[in-house]
């Protein structure tokens, strides 16, 4: 049977070519390349990327075509320029970052480690206005001798700020290095958040590790909420969770500080 022709031409004049914008977003969607914008924060302009699977990438916003070379060097993926964040994911992350714990942004964190992973899962859990040291990370995940591997995974955290390694010191109270932009972002970020840095690595140089209140005969690390609400004349220092228990403390059950990695002087 012969094709009709008439068909056949009015078939073909019914083709249209695909917008532009089609390869991209198809790739950006199913996680085979990335969108990216830039976003303020306390710190300066951010660049930040996703795909359909989540936020995967934030960096210190410089030259466009740096951004994208370094990014496809370091994920395999093009990065594609976007005007602005999604409204929603924008939102989003300006929630976390104002301390919004519950507030949902999906991550991409393909390519990297389990162990990678579980240390920046856990590091979601630190509340807005408080840190953690290492130790207490390595404790928390199961590890409590890898405080120095805990350092170099948060060292590679591909998404600063909206998994708060910031949040996150050394295992002697010192607030230690950042991958987003060095030391001095983190004191800037840190105070931003109400806390006071200065104040916090005097008791680092002083050896002290814990706060106590000589009404609750709780013990804490220095940034919790309760530490922070205990008034000069109750207030306790100890160097160790080991000397506030001889004194007759026990650890605080919300920052959880009486693990040895946490405590050791």
């Amino acid at each position: 049977m012969t094709a009709d022709p008439t068909i056949e031409t009015a078939l073909a004049g019914l083709g249209a070519a695909a917008p532009p914008s089609l390869r991209p977003n198809v790739l950006a969607e199913v996680g085979l390349a990335d969108w990216y914008a830039t976003m303020d924060s306390p710190i300066g302009p951010l660049v930040v990327a996703w795909n359909g699977l989540g936020v995967s990438e934030v960096e210190e916003a410089e030259g466009t075509a740096d951004f994208e070379r370094a990014h496809r060097a370091r994920t395999g993926r093009v990065a594609y320029r976007a005007d602005a964040l999604p409204d929603r994911l924008a939102t989003a992350i300006g929630r976390r970052l104002e301390g919004d714990r519950r507030v949902r942004i999906d991550l991409d964190l393909r390519g990297h480690t389990e162990f990678e992973r579980s240390v920046w899962l856990k590091a979601l859990e630190i509340p807005h206005g408080e840190v953690r040291p290492y130790g207490w990370i390595a404790t928390e995940i199961g590890r409590p001798k890898a405080a120095r591997a805990v350092g170099s995974a948060l060292g590679h955290n591909p998404v600063p700020l909206i998994v708060p390694c910031h949040r996150v010191v050394r295992s002697d109270g010192m607030i230690g290095q950042y991958s987003l932009g060095g030391p001095q972002n983190k004191r800037t970020i840190l105070t931003s958040e109400g806390i006071d840095v200065p104040g916090l690595e005097r008791l680092a140089a002083l050896g002290v590790r814990l706060i106590g209140s000589d009404t609750t005969k709780i013990y804490c690390l220095p940034t919790c909420r309760h530490a922070r609400r205990v008034t000069d004349r109750h207030r306790m220092e100890f160097h160790s969770a080991a000397e506030g228990i001889a004194r007759g403390y026990r650890a605080c059950l919300v920052c959880r500080p009486g693990t040895p990695a946490v405590s050791a002087a």
